[in-house]
């Protein structure tokens, strides 16, 4: 399947959905997004110009496919939770708007959806349990047109969202609060960083002709897991901040929480892709820019 090719991108005006788009564009496809017409822009504006957009609250689903060739879904439009979110509002977004892409595509002759998951256990949150609960929908669909789900661990990088917790962590760290409440933070995770998780999703979108109508699942890390506490302490010292105290056990583990995500990356590294950014490699380039960009908020 050529860059010639159309692809509808969900979460465009996200952190991970506006990285993916920046490069699609540089590579060439025809990129149509949706979004709301009250979505805040600042991530693409830029690319505005070179795009179709269609707002979800003012469209009727449908009209997208009549009046365009759609090749590729990418769903990566994703509610966390975080945001003062109600259950509704999360399995709107990470549920019933994929599925009613999922369904149009099958109609109108896409040929592939990608969908973007998380590694977490589905006990973890509602965010989790929603993301599970489409993916055994997708899995459904696998006769009818190539279904590919790319489940990523913790992602990170320069700009992300002030509430995704190396952000949060960050922030409070260059402005030098007196002290961060933690849970025991012995929970490991693997943090990848933003460029190797969009390098896979365009690795996926080259090989996509190669696939057939089946269920295809990649596990998207850098195979390298460190401890939150070990994180935390890993940013604190790069920062030389000497003045927050990490309270460390203040806050209480989640229910069900899992103590160590483990990421399967060999159907990724089939295709000849490896993480290129170390945890420190990769928090150097986020810290640079935090460092600017929060002295200057």
């Amino acid at each position: 399947m050529g860059k010639n090719k159309t692809i509808l991108l969900t979460g465009s005006t996200g952190y991970l959905g506006s990285n993916i788009l920046k490069v699609l564009l540089s590579k060439g496809y025809e990129v149509k997004i949706l979004k709301r017409s009250f979505s805040n822009t600042f991530r693409i504006n830029q690319y505005l110009g070179h795009i179709v957009a269609y707002d979800v609250d003012k469209i009727e689903f449908r009209d997208i496919f009549i009046n365009n060739k759609i090749d590729i879904i990418l769903h990566c439009a994703t509610d966390y939770g975080r945001k003062n979110s109600n259950s509704i509002q999360i399995i709107e977004a990470n549920l019933l708007l994929p599925l009613r892409l999922l369904d149009l595509g099958r109609e109108y002759g896409v040929k592939c959806f990608i969908n973007t998951d998380t590694i977490l256990d589905k006990r973890i949150s509602n965010y989790s349990l929603s993301k599970k609960q489409f993916n055994d929908w997708l899995v459904s669909y696998k006769n009818d047109l190539i279904c590919v789900n790319i489940a990523l661990e913790h992602f990170y990088g320069p700009g992300d969202d002030k509430t995704k917790f190396v952000s949060y962590i960050l922030r409070n760290l260059i402005l030098k609060s007196d002290k961060i409440d933690l849970t025991m933070g012995e929970q490991r995770r693997d943090f990848i960083y933003i460029d190797d998780v969009v390098d896979a999703f365009m690795l996926i979108l080259e090989n996509v002709d190669k696939y057939s109508n089946k269920f295809y699942n990649f596990e998207i890390g850098s195979k390298e897991t460190r401890s939150i506490k070990e994180l935390v302490e890993l940013m604190k010292n790069m920062l030389n901040n000497t003045k927050t105290i990490l309270n460390f056990g203040v806050l209480p583990y989640r229910d069900n929480e899992v103590m160590e995500c483990v990421v399967d990356t060999s159907e990724i590294t089939k295709l000849g892709w490896s993480s290129k950014y170390s945890l420190e490699e990769g928090l150097k380039k986020t810290i640079d820019f935090e460092l600017v960009n929060t002295n200057n908020l």
